[in-house]
């Protein structure tokens, strides 16, 4: 199977490691990474969703009025849009950059967050029941082809129709999340499912569950995304002083980026299973890092494969093993790190996916 990369672009630079010091919307910088992923070879760039964030979805939109073929990948939250309007949505947007745009569905792992949106639904196994429906409905909106009727615990819709369908391929769904719920939801819905950079053993559990859930629904296995954030030097002793480098610096601007540790702990499963890693220590396998996972409380995808760029194409291709063909890979300066990963990794993974694949075919025959 071919592999993807997705790359990210945030509304401002900032990282855990860079304070956003312009304007909450920098219009220049985000038509400036954009473009940079466009032009060394990202398939996709993700926009993600916070309840404090402007607009994921317009601002996608303006990312595909400035780039010519970029994916663009919005994540969005059920439960405070409703389903057919999201649906007509985005089916508007494939009309108008036809094949380009993608969701990925996050349920929220943290009630305090969610809450500030206005979210009534509490427990995470209920916050999942809802996205279930969610899909149900945003996906009959985007396929059915005559008004219909659905009755469900948070959904209900008389007549629903819209004129406006995507043309050819579907528009992608992404479902994200490691809890038995967000397994659940998978394994009825998505054309993808994405998890954070584990280590191996915990990367084959995961995948096991998930392929267990399809299965059982009867369903065709979803493609499978993992996030990481690669550090890549010359030397492998370069990258890890690297490493070291910005863990320092990122814990001496927790303060002022706000990548600080929750006392109380993470509300989501993805955080805890990287934090699970972390304390058994901070390298893991070949090259998986934890130690910035360790200091933010597992805040995001946090966690990231070290060396040159021939031992982080190399560790990727392990993954790829595992059976995960899509990479969204993110740096600590953004722009800078989106532009090495184009010219360091991206082409020394596809050649290496590239002679697996000739060794498959090579043994199949």
């Amino acid at each position: 199977m071919s592999v993807e990369f997705i790359g990210f672009v945030g509304n401002h630079n900032s990282s855990e490691t860079i304070p956003r010091s312009g304007p909450v919307i920098d219009r220049g910088y985000i038509e400036t990474i954009a473009k940079a992923h466009e032009h060394v070879g990202f398939d996709r760039v993700l926009l993600a969703f916070q309840a404090t964030s402007p607009d994921s979805l317009q601002v996608g939109q303006h990312v595909a009025s400035v780039t010519q073929k970029l994916g663009v990948f919005v994540a969005q939250r059920p439960g405070f849009t409703e389903p057919t309007v999201l649906a007509r949505q985005f089916a508007t947007l494939d009309a108008l950059y036809p094949g380009r745009f993608a969701i990925n569905i996050i349920t929220g792992g943290d009630h305090r967050e969610l809450i500030a949106d206005g979210n009534r639904v509490a427990g995470k196994d209920e916050r999942y029941a809802r996205t279930g429906e969610f899909l149900d409905v945003f996906q009959a909106e985007l396929t059915s082809d005559k008004p219909f009727d659905y009755d469900g615990r948070y959904y209900a819709v008389r007549g629903a129709h819209s004129l406006v369908r995507p043309e050819g391929r579907a528009i992608d769904i992404f479902i994200a999340g490691a809890s038995d719920a967000a397994i659940e939801v998978a394994g009825r819905h998505g054309s993808y499912f994405a998890l954070w950079g584990e280590t191996h053993e915990q990367t084959r559990e995961l995948l096991g569950k998930v392929r267990a859930a399809v299965a059982k629904n009867g369903r065709p296995e979803p493609r499978y995304s993992v996030s990481f954030r690669p550090i890549i030097a010359d030397t492998e002793e370069a990258a890890w002083a690297k490493a070291d480098a910005l863990l320092e610096r990122a814990r001496a601007l927790q303060d002022k980026t706000g990548y600080l540790r929750d006392a109380a702990g993470p509300q989501n499963e993805g955080s805890r299973r990287l934090l699970a890693a972390a304390a058994k220590g901070d390298r893991h396998d070949k090259r998986l890092w934890t130690a910035l996972a360790e200091l933010t409380g597992a805040r995001g995808n946090s966690t990231a494969l070290v060396g040159t760029p021939d031992q982080v194409a190399d560790a990727l291709l392990d993954y790829y093993d595992l059976g995960i063909h899509t990479f969204l890979i993110r740096g600590f300066d953004p722009l800078a790190d989106a532009i090495a990963y184009g010219r360091e990794i991206l082409p020394r993974v596809k050649v290496l996916v590239a002679e697996r694949q000739r060794s498959t075919r090579v043994a199949a025959a």
